[in-house]
């Protein structure tokens, strides 16, 4: 009978229950958060403690070198344990400052420099000085070359650096090899990846720099793997050169007479900072007989809007008026003999009434008709608006954007602070060291659909609201 009993007191691997763990708890993300820091903190303590503990010069071993009788100047990893058991609790948080503070110390000056600036504004593209440290693949001498003329701000524009990309991509396809046992249409690709993420990395791509990088890669993408190498070396050439041509240079003679017909004699035109574009329709429309006149409004980061003043007609208003070199639309229009005004931002609301058309360029145009141009175009064309005065934009439609920003301050660059095109007195002021004091360089703005007239491209003077119809218009 007992052993009846024992018998069915054992359950039998029927009746025994399944080894299945119990579920476990939900966590919220914010307690899911909390625990991983907590884990951070553990790990950091555990590490700090076990770079104490493998020192045998810290500060136990002088307490063993008191009590032992010993004539060892160290004492062993095991003496250590016994001897220094109690002691090591008390000095191990000293010794962990003292290292904390000592790595602080190190690295936080190097830091200040590079967060300096507001964090709210971190995610701004930086200029970065190009160097070989973080180079992912061969890179060639012309995009090393090209990478640190655009980190220094030697080339700006969205045309300038759009054509010295192309360029310098057609001195990388000549001086291309194509390796054994592959194609130059599937290599070469592989090959100019690090030369594109090189140039990334020296300054973010214009919108005109991405399209036509878009361009040169469905070229490559579409070259006959039978034909020979210099066969396909020079058909890409040639493509980028016909690229140059039809979206940069015919369409900027387009837009000069398309442009030049809205100018009238007696006209006073109000421009903004400098646009290659602009430049050349003012100065068509003066070669034709027009007489006008040009206001240009400039303000930092890059001046960009004045030169040395060589011309006896150029007017100087008020105390606005600020004589540097090497800036450059000021000086090719009054060498040109146009009547010209320079002032800064500020004082374009006391001569807004004088305007009778704004004019300007634009970095790129996004989808719904809003401009992405030199920061303080929004400001003008507000101004304008605000006086009835008619705004056009001047853009190449390479510069149109598939992209739609609210406002400025989702995606931007940041100028340098300290810079050949900067004013004096910032310049001073940002070399103060005042850890209080940050100077904010925002390159461009966005400008309103609302408050442009009409944007003038190689395919005709089109309002804002019809600008997300070019690209399918023109098969792209």
């Amino acid at each position: 009978m007992a052993a009846a009993n024992e018998a069915s007191a054992k359950p039998t691997k029927k009746d025994a229950p399944p080894n299945i763990p119990p579920p476990k708890p939900v966590l919220t993300k914010a307690e899911r958060r909390a625990k991983q820091e907590k884990d951070r903190e553990a790990k950091a303590a555990a590490k700090g403690n076990a770079a104490t503990n493998s020192k045998p010069g810290a500060a136990g071993t002088k307490s063993t070198s008191k009590t032992s009788n010993s004539n060892t100047a160290v004492a062993g990893p095991s003496q250590i344990s016994k001897s220094t058991k109690t002691p090591e609790v008390t000095e191990a948080a000293p010794v962990k400052d003292a290292v904390l503070a000592a790595v602080q110390s190190q690295s936080v000056p190097e830091l200040r420099d590079e967060t300096r600036g507001l964090r709210i504004f971190s995610h701004f593209g930086l200029p970065k000085q190009s160097g070989s440290s973080n180079l992912k693949g061969p890179l060639h001498p012309a995009i090393f070359r090209l990478a640190l003329q655009f980190s220094d701000f030697q080339i700006v524009g969205a045309n300038a650096r759009c054509i010295a990309t192309l360029n310098a991509f057609k001195t990388v396809i000549r001086d291309y090899v194509t390796p054994p046992n592959t194609t130059l249409s599937r290599h070469l690709m592989t090959y100019l990846n690090p030369q594109i993420g090189h140039l990334v990395n020296a300054r973010p791509l214009a919108v005109s720099m991405g399209n036509a990088i878009r361009y040169l890669k469905v070229e490559i993408s579409i070259l006959d793997i039978d034909l020979p190498e210099q066969d396909a070396k020079d058909s890409l050439c040639e493509r980028i050169d016909n690229y140059i041509r039809d979206h940069i240079m015919v369409a900027d003679k387009v837009i000069q007479d398309v442009a030049g017909e809205k100018i009238k004699n007696g006209d006073v035109i109000l421009t903004y900072a400098h646009s290659s574009v602009v430049q050349k329709v003012l100065l068509q429309a003066h070669e034709r007989g027009k007489i006008f006149s040009v206001i240009i409004a400039d303000s930092r980061p890059l001046l960009e809007g004045q030169e040395s003043l060589t011309s006896f007609r150029v007017l100087f208003y008020l105390l606005f008026i600020i004589i540097y070199l090497g800036k450059q639309l000021l000086s090719v229009l009054a060498e040109a003999g146009i009547q010209c005004t320079y002032l800064l931002l500020p004082a374009v609301g006391s001569i807004i009434e004088e305007v009778t058309i704004v004019m300007f360029g634009a970095h790129s145009v996004q989808m719904d008709g809003a401009v992405y141009s030199r920061a303080g175009t929004a400001l003008v064309a507000m101004m304008a608006k605000a006086h009835s005065v008619p705004v056009l934009v001047c853009c190449e439609t390479h510069k149109f954007s598939e992209a739609v920003h609210l406002d400025s301050f989702n995606k931007n660059e940041l100028a340098p602070t300290a810079s050949k095109h900067s004013l004096d007195g910032p310049d001073k002021l940002r070399s103060s060291d005042d850890p209080n004091l940050q100077i904010l360089n925002p390159l461009y703005d966005l400008t309103p659909p609302s408050n442009i007239t009409a944007i003038v491209t190689e395919v005709g003077t089109i309002p804002p609201t019809s600008v997300s119809s070019v690209p399918l218009a023109l098969g792209r």
